[in-house]
C-alpha cells in the first residue's frame, strides 16, 4: 500500500531532521523530495513546528512499540539493553536513521519552538523511564549491577548511547559507536 501524502511528508521530514537538524531544512526541501507544491505541505502541516511535533510523536510511538516488543520477547534485561543498542548499530550501519531525531533536536533545544521542545522532553522521559525499568528488572534478576540509583544510571546510559551516535557521525564509523556502547553495557553487567 502506498503511503498517503501526509505520511510521505512525515517520513521525509524525519529523514531531513536526522540528517540536517531543525534549522537546516525547509518546506521547499520537503516539497521537492515528495514532489508536491509547498502549499500542499502547508495544507497538511500549517507550520514547521506542527510538522516536527508530529514527527516526534511518531518517533516516540515507534519507541514505545519497540520497547514493548523487547519487553515481551526478551526476558533478560541486559539482553534488552543490548538489543536497543544493536538497533542503533543497524540504523547507523545501514544509514536508515543515522541519529535519533529527538537527540539531534535536543542539541538545538534553545532555538526550537516551545511545542517542539516539549515533544523532545517527552521522548527523553519515555526512553529514560524504559531504561530505568529495564535496569531495575536487571538488578532483580542479578544480571545488572548499578553504581548509582537506576534513575541516574538510566540517564548515564542514555547519554552514552546518544553521545556514541554523535561520535559515530563525527568519525564516520560504526566502530566508535560499538566501542562506547560496549563499554556502557560492560559497566552495568553483573555477568
Amino acid at each position: 500500500m502506498q503511503p498517503n501524502t501526509a505520511d510521505r511528508i512525515l517520513q521525509t521530514a524525519h529523514s531531513l531532521i536526522a540528517n540536517l537538524g531543525y534549522s537546516a531544512f525547509s518546506y521547499a526541501d520537503i516539497s521537492e523530495a515528495v514532489e508536491i507544491r509547498k502549499a500542499s505541505v502547508h495544507h497538511h502541516f500549517a507550520t514547521k513546528a506542527d510538522l516536527v511535533v508530529e514527527v516526534l510523536k511518531a518517533h516516540r510511538e515507534r519507541l514505545v512499540a519497540a520497547t514493548e516488543f523487547l519487553d515481551e520477547q526478551i526476558e533478560d534485561p541486559l539482553a534488552r539493553l543490548q538489543a536497543y543498542v544493536q538497533h542503533w548499530e543497524r540504523c547507523i550501519l545501514g544509514k536508515t536513521e543515522p541519529f535519533c531525531v529527538a537527540a539531534l533536536l535536543a542539541a538545538e533545544l534553545p532555538g526550537l519552538p516551545q511545542e517542539v521542545r516539549e515533544e523532545v522532553h517527552l521522548h527523553f522521559e519515555c526512553l529514560s523511564a524504559w531504561i530505568q525499568r529495564t535496569m531495575e528488572a536487571g538488578v532483580e534478576k542479578h544480571v545488572l549491577k548499578l553504581q548509582q540509583p537506576a534513575e541516574n544510571e538510566a540517564q548515564v546510559f542514555m547519554a552514552l548511547v546518544h553521545g556514541a551516535m554523535l561520535s559515530a557521525r563525527v568519525y564516520g564509523t560504526l566502530e566508535v559507536f560499538h566501542t562506547v556502547t560496549s563499554s556502557a553495557l560492560q559497566r552495568i553487567s553483573a555477568i
